[in-house]
């Protein structure tokens, strides 16, 4: 089986080439497994983003999080990646991410109407 594709969307690409380059490592790694098929080695599900949307969590003196969603056939997309600076996750950064994940439902089901 081949991998799957990565998919950035809005700034995400942009915003994690500023991660630190330990951090940046670390994202790559855990997207390349998520490309494989595997889970990263540290995530949770974030469903108040959408159904299927994980968080990867990068931990390396700094706080990290890349957001994604990997439940297409076509795709692993990336939401949203930024560095987390309070234990809570800021309502910005979700809201962010949520928006990008509804814009992608909608361009997919304007592209396949049959699929749901």
């Amino acid at each position: 089986m081949s991998d799957k594709p990565l998919v950035w969307l809005g700034s995400s690409r942009s915003d994690l080439k500023t991660f630190p380059p330990d951090a940046r490592r670390v994202a790559g790694f855990q997207l390349r497994r998520v490309q494989q098929g595997l889970e990263p080695n540290d995530w949770k599900p974030l469903l108040s983003v959408g159904p299927g949307v994980q968080e990867i969590r990068i931990h390396t003196g700094l706080e990290h999080r890349v957001f994604y969603v990997a439940k297409f056939t076509e795709g692993v997309y990336v939401l949203h990646a930024f560095e987390k600076r309070t234990r809570k996750t800021p309502k910005r950064e979700l809201e962010l991410a949520r928006d990008r994940f509804r814009a992608l439902v909608m361009k997919r089901r304007t592209e396949n109407p049959t699929e749901r």
